[in-house]
């Protein structure tokens, strides 16, 4: 998904030192900000906003290296769709544009345009995107900043003055990451998509639940019981090809295989993993007695990502289930 190019986007600013390279991260930066984007959503007593649709997205960005310092360079004029449903059901649309996303401008100073479809009747809703909304875009955006800085960045050999190369440091910026979403859970950051294969890994956790089996297989595919058991809001369509968002947009896939009360496969993946690389979960609902026995097996995570993944299921899916809905079990 990512291209690089030699050419720079500003000839006039090209230095006359020899120690320059650039990295191109736009196709890198298109993917990033739809996936940041995409199932956002916002909630008060007038009812819910969800962004649904990214639908234009213009713009470039780079990353030069000269005399060993890192220079990011990004532009962008993005428009989405949102929807939203009141208390009572009805359902409005409309869009918000952020014309000036760009390395000259701080995230306070974004202008985000929000507004209702032409005919939509008025309603509350759209002051509810225009403040929490607006709120979340700009944290949103302002993510993908420090994802540009973090995760493109990383490995990146940088020539210095002396002629001693060094790799880029990431921890400062990763450190100022939400400490909400589940990428900055304390691993390293899976590598770029490059076009080269990554090594992959497989594994298999088990867990025991205080509960039934469908009990337990409803927790994964009911949208309410997931948006309590992680705190925030998702977007889940417990169906085969439907599609799932949680923590945050941090976490999200497909389920591509279900078997009532027994079995659910899915497409799985962190969102800073290799542009359209998903792993394979398979979950095992097994009946005993008064308990039920959870077994994951992942395949094909990458191999820098195994402890991180590990521990996301273990905290994020286990722990976090048994604490909202009292399955407490001993650990295996």
């Amino acid at each position: 998904m990512m291209t690089s190019s030699n050419t720079p986007l500003h000839s006039a600013d090209t230095p006359s030192t020899h120690c320059r390279t650039e990295r191109d991260a736009t196709n890198w930066s298109s993917d990033k900000l739809k996936s940041l984007l995409l199932g956002l959503s916002v909630e008060n007593e007038e009812g819910t906003c969800e962004v649904t649709e990214v639908s234009k997205l213009e713009g470039e960005a780079s990353i030069n290296n000269r005399k060993g310092k890192l220079i990011f360079f990004y532009e962008w004029n993005l428009k989405a769709a949102w929807t939203g449903k009141s208390k009572s059901g009805v359902n409005y649309k409309g869009t918000f544009e952020v014309p000036n996303l760009s390395d000259e401008n701080d995230m306070e100073d974004l202008d985000i345009s929000v507004s209702l479809n032409k005919d939509e009747p008025e309603t509350p809703l759209t002051n509810l995107m225009k403040t929490k909304g607006a709120e979340k875009v700009r944290e949103a955006l302002g993510s993908y900043v420090e994802f540009l800085k973090t995760e493109f960045t990383q490995g990146m050999i940088l020539p210095t003055a002396n002629g001693v190369a060094k790799p880029q440091s990431t921890s400062q910026s990763k450190a100022k990451l939400d400490k909400t979403q589940i990428s900055s859970s304390g691993s390293t950051t899976a590598p770029v998509n490059t076009g080269v294969k990554i090594p992959t890994c497989k594994f298999s956790i088990r867990e025991t639940f205080l509960t039934s089996p469908a009990d337990l297989y409803r927790v994964f595919l009911n949208q309410e019981m997931v948006q309590a058991f992680t705190h925030a809001p998702a977007t889940v369509d417990g169906e085969r090809g439907g599609k799932f968002r949680l923590l945050e947009g941090n976490v999200f896939g497909e389920f591509t295989e279900l078997v009532p009360d027994e079995k659910i496969i899915m497409k799985w993946r962190y969102n800073n993993w290799p542009c359209e690389h998903y792993a394979t979960i398979t979950m095992t609902f097994l009946d005993r007695s008064s308990e039920t026995e959870l077994k994951v097996e992942c395949r094909g995570v990458p191999e820098s990502e195994e402890e991180r993944t590990k521990e996301g299921w273990k905290r994020y899916y286990f722990e976090a289930i048994k604490q909202t809905f009292g399955y407490g079990a001993r650990l295996f």
